[in-house]
């Protein structure tokens, strides 16, 4: 019997566009939580990280405990 070749799916790139990463650089000072900027970008929040990584910006906010 012969093997059947397995189907892969490629995954579409988008490609940053200038407008895009001054957005992104608008949310970063703004610390916009990256589950918003997901659902805004249509993007996963490793690709968001990974270009605010290569940009230089932070991404998103870090919880502090609250003092008592």
């Amino acid at each position: 019997m012969a093997k059947k070749a397995r189907k892969t799916n490629k995954r579409a790139w988008k490609s940053w566009t200038a407008e895009a990463i001054k957005e992104l650089r608008g949310h970063s000072k703004a610390k916009t939580p990256v589950a918003k900027l997901e659902k805004l970008f249509k993007r996963s929040a490793s690709t968001l990280r990974q270009k605010a990584y290569s940009l230089g910006l932070s991404l998103g906010h870090q919880r502090r405990k609250k003092r008592i």
